[in-house]
């Protein structure tokens, strides 16, 4: 499957049946991923949420925060019900919480505020001076070169191009540790353009919610020199704030960093940025992390 397939399934995935009223809350059926990696891969839940959310609320207002919970690893062969719950509704405000299941078990759970932007005070910290994506290597030439042999293209939706070693580098050259790591991402393929509106907005919120959620815990292993092969990894909790509108299909600059990692548990928090140095998000995600062999013994 090549990755601009892949993004039209994605945004397949995001379109989602509306299930008759059972007189507690609004219910949105979703589709199950199309590959069959087992856990589902948490961005897909996530996504698929905010866009349920997101269906109940009036015109006018913008998603700016975005906190879930991942409390039950999801198979890949049933679809998921999402049933929304209406926690606030005012001429700013808008509160939604989200329950997903699946086979009747709960898997996942967010809470999205929505708001209608307003006049007010501004300030943000500057985006890192980084090389352009352009000057970079794809993920797929970067594996290549670190196992030493060719790496096709993974055939996702979206593409990757990291600033900084990857995990599997520090495990070879525990010299190239750091507790940050940069990374361009941007879906792959040009999304249909709109009118501007919400709608639109909330598409791409949905999208840099599923591709960032990819891109977090890598630092935790570059931090300690331990590659994917050695740890395996979920997330536990994600939280995103939106601060200006993007373009998920164009660049977008995830800055992060991770100041502690703990009880079998790593912390990371992210920036992001668009290319022409507006902070669009700030990211926070704690993650289960497995580590095998013996690895992972750097302070």
């Amino acid at each position: 499957m090549d990755q601009e397939r892949a993004l039209l399934d994605l945004l397949g995935l995001l379109e989602l049946e509306p299930v008759p009223d059972r007189g507690d809350g609004e219910h949105f059926l979703g589709p199950a991923p199309l590959e069959p990696s087992s856990p589902v891969y948490g961005g897909h839940l996530a996504a698929q949420a905010l866009a349920a959310a997101g269906r109940t609320v009036s015109a006018g207002l913008d998603v700016h925060s975005v906190h879930a919970s991942f409390t039950r690893p999801a198979v890949p062969d049933t679809p998921f019900e999402h049933r929304v719950e209406r926690v606030k509704d005012s001429t700013s405000f808008a509160a939604r919480r989200v329950c997903t299941s699946q086979r009747g078990r709960e898997v996942f759970a967010l809470a999205a505020s929505f708001h209608r932007p307003e006049p007010g005070l501004a300030h943000q910290d500057p985006m890192p001076d980084v090389p352009a994506p352009e000057d970079l290597p794809t993920y797929e030439e970067r594996l290549t070169k670190a196992f030493g042999a060719q790496v096709s293209p993974l055939g996702k939706p979206y593409d990757q191009r990291f600033v900084g070693p990857l995990s599997f580098d520090v495990e070879k050259d525990p010299s190239l540790a750091s507790a940050r790591t940069q990374v361009w991402v941007r879906a792959k393929g040009e999304l249909p353009a709109g009118a501007g509106g919400e709608r639109e907005r909330l598409l791409h919120a949905c999208l840099l919610v599923y591709i960032c959620d990819v891109t977090m815990l890598e630092t935790v292993l570059v931090r300690h020199g331990v590659s994917w092969f050695h740890a395996n990894g979920r997330s536990i909790d994600y939280t995103v704030w939106i601060h200006h509108p993007f373009r998920a299909d164009d660049w977008l600059l995830c800055a992060h960093e991770t100041p502690v990692a703990a009880g079998g548990r790593g912390l990371v928090l992210g920036r992001v940025f668009t290319r022409d140095g507006t902070l669009a998000a700030t990211l926070a995600q704690e993650g289960l992390l497995r580590v095998s062999g013996g690895q992972g013994q750097a302070g």
